[in-house]
């Protein structure tokens, strides 16, 4: 999806171009791959997380069965069940991000594309001689 804008200010109609009121030259940039590509790593998070609930289950099976009667028992199930919360709340959280991290990229996209479009007018008037 990588969407890569670039704009000079000349351009749009503002400052940097011929006759402007700033430096010339300036660039505005923007690309959605960072914002993809941190969607593509919480998904990646989100998918590596999956089976850990799986994996402690089988670590701790039989640790009853051979320690019944020792104190710890409780407090190691209490300590795993705490680490599953975390880990299912870890793995929501990067599923959830992925999918606001890609509403980044398509936004910010839009708000380019529209902050270009506003400038139109601005540019139409200075090519026909400011009319």
């Amino acid at each position: 999806m990588s969407v890569v804008g670039r704009q000079r200010l000349s351009d749009l109609g503002g400052a940097g171009g011929t006759g402007g009121t700033g430096g010339g030259g300036h660039d505005l940039r923007h690309s959605d791959g960072p914002w993809v590509r941190a969607a593509g790593g919480a998904e990646a998070l989100h998918t590596l997380l999956g089976p850990v609930r799986a994996e402690l289950d089988t670590a701790h099976e039989g640790v009853v069965a051979g320690n019944a009667g020792l104190a710890a028992l409780a407090e190691l199930g209490a300590v795993r069940e705490s680490w599953q919360r975390r880990f299912e709340a870890a793995r929501g959280e990067c599923g959830s991000l992925a999918g606001h991290l890609r509403d980044v990229a398509r936004a910010q996209h839009a708000t380019n594309e529209a902050v270009k479009a506003s400038f139109a007018p601005v540019a139409a008037a200075a090519r026909g001689g400011g009319r």
